[in-house]
């Protein structure tokens, strides 16, 4: 197996038990004193982007400790960027604070079914199980925490009753807005979209806190409690923000985008494997996943001792650091190689995950492991094993999809159609195939003269005022404002290449049926992450020489 670091197995054994020695004697010293209501506000608050009613805030620290709740959805696998609400918790404990952490499961199925109702309790339970590991490898102690479950009160009649008072008070518009940045946008949204932000609302009322804690995603949920909770005759509570870490690729990191998180169960060589591909470009300290995580993870586990960086004399030798500004102004600076600030990284990551994975090779973790995320076959063909004669919609996957490389040698403007061009295409066949296109005044004729892009050539061939076209050009597209980038494959691919969507073997129908609205019930879920990477459901679409991209509309539908 893959080393993570040079040190020996001995002394990789012997720092991680010296790291954890320096968390636990800092953690129970604080505990153990007692604190004055600045020291507990400086401790509540360090490391926050926002806090929402300060003064409240500091009037109830020089009453009494704060009670407040973190609650996350039971959905995809928890990642790395985990730890840095883990390490708010611990700040939270040694503040004195009495801290709920609510596994929301309910949440986890009205967010666009993320948690199917038949995989909930698995669910539930694997957060549980995996969330306890990893407050017990960095050393909080769970006897200081609170464990709640969300369906043992939401589905009380008390609550039932509180959620339809609410949803006489609360427009569409709010709603929608609240939970834009939380809950999965598609573009026909499922009621239950819709009563997320309230139940997370509610939730502050009955679990009798004074504060609710979250990611900066999470401020406008957090409004929508200020704003509607005194209508229902409620409190207004407090709110603290955590920065939303940078992934591996840049972007956010996300359960559902596999290249941008390290999962809790990774092994030593894949800890390596991404750390290795992730981005880190020399002097850049923004949107860089991996200062973030050393940031708001590994400082304030450290503590008092200083962050490590290892390295030959004539590379500068060994450095170590006792504050993150210094850190990050010499990378910088460009004082620090980003291979060796990633070496660092994978230490200290692989001495927190190494107590994780231990605690999961138990039979009975593996086991709720493979119920919570059963493994999905993979797509063999238009059918899926045990569909019966007539199930075809049952299996509609992105695999169907016939996605090629394709480039545009000549384009012109429609004879008939202003906002039309038509294109001849080389996709790899015998001969171009004519595309037309709705893309005048959009994307100007010389952008699209000569480039690639990636076209579906299987839908069935359509006549545009007299012109029959034989494929689809893909783009990114935004309606306000108005806004269409075509999509990019990477950089080496070539006419005729596969564009597929990762996780999912490419098995393509001959023509797809129109009668079946194949490609029109997968199309909302095409969309461009946060990186500008194009995605079906969070999965990666790509060719052999790397991902699919776009060049600025984040976020934007595809189609």
């Amino acid at each position: 197996m893959l080393q993570y670091s040079s040190r020996s197995i001995f002394s990789e054994i012997l720092f991680t038990n010296q790291w954890i020695g320096v968390i636990m004697t800092e953690l129970n010293g604080v505990m153990d004193g007692v604190l004055s209501p600045e020291t507990k506000h400086e401790l509540i608050t360090r490391n926050l982007q926002e806090v929402l009613g300060e003064e409240k805030l500091k009037a109830i620290l020089k009453e009494r400790d704060v009670k407040m709740y973190w609650g996350t959805a039971t959905t995809g696998r928890p990642h790395v960027a985990y730890f840095v609400c883990m390490t708010k918790i611990a700040d939270f404990l040694k503040a004195g604070c009495e801290v709920t952490v609510l596994f929301a499961d309910l949440h986890g199925f009205l967010d666009n079914m993320k948690a199917p109702w038949e995989l909930l309790e698995f669910r539930t339970l694997y957060y549980e199980a995996v969330i306890k590991s990893m407050l017990k490898s960095i050393d909080v102690p769970l006897d200081k925490l609170t464990f709640v479950k969300g369906t043992n009160y939401q589905l009380s009649k008390e609550y039932t009753l509180d959620m339809y008072r609410l949803s006489s008070l609360v427009t569409e518009h709010d709603a929608k807005k609240a939970g834009a940045e939380v809950v999965k946008q598609v573009s026909h949204p499922l009621l239950s979209g819709l009563l997320y932000p309230g139940l997370q609302a509610l939730d502050e009322e009955y679990l009798k806190v004074d504060a609710q804690f979250g990611g900066v995603d999470q401020r406008k949920i957090f409004t929508f409690a200020e704003k509607y909770m005194p209508q229902l005759g409620y409190e207004k509570r407090i709110h603290f923000m955590n920065p939303m870490v940078p992934g591996l690729t840049g972007s956010k990191m996300s359960s559902s985008d596999e290249d941008s998180k390290i999962d809790l169960l990774d092994s030593p060589a894949q800890v390596k494997k991404k750390l290795k591909k992730a981005f880190c470009e020399p002097g850049n300290i923004t949107q860089n996943g991996l200062l973030s995580f050393t940031k708001h993870v590994i400082f304030p586990v450290l503590g008092d001792k200083g962050f490590e960086i290892k390295r030959k004399e004539e590379f500068g030798g060994n450095m170590a650091y006792f504050e993150y500004d210094k850190l990050e102004q010499d990378f910088a600076n460009e004082l620090i190689h980003p291979g060796d600030l990633k070496t660092a990284i994978e230490g200290y990551l692989n001495a927190l995950l190494q107590p994780i994975r231990k605690e999961f090779e138990s039979p009975e973790l593996k086991k709720l492991t493979s119920q919570a995320y059963p493994s999905a076959p993979k797509n063999k063909g238009p059918k899926a094993v045990g569909t019966q004669p007539g199930d075809e919609q049952q299996d509609i996957s992105p695999a169907r999809l016939d996605l090629r490389v394709g480039k545009i040698v000549s384009i012109k403007k429609h004879p008939d159609a202003d906002s039309l061009y038509v294109e001849e295409v080389d996709i790899g066949e015998d001969k171009p195939r004519t595309v037309v296109s709705c893309l005048v005044g959009l994307v100007p004729q010389g952008e699209l003269h000569g480039r690639l892009g990636v076209f579906l050539c299987n839908l069935k061939p359509v006549k545009m005022r007299g012109i029959e076209s034989q494929a689809m050009l893909m783009c990114a597209s935004r309606e306000d404002p108005r806004a269409i980038e075509p999509l990019d494959p990477a950089e080496g691919s070539q006419p005729g290449d596969v564009v597929s969507v990762d996780g999912f073997e490419n098995t393509p129908d001959e023509r797809l049926n129109p009668k079946k609205k194949i490609w029109e019930t997968l199309q909302p879920d095409f969309k461009v992450s946060d990186g500008c990477i194009a995605e079906w459901s969070g999965h990666e679409i790509k060719t052999e020489y790397g991902p699919v991209t776009v060049k600025s509309l984040k976020g934007a539908g595809i189609k």
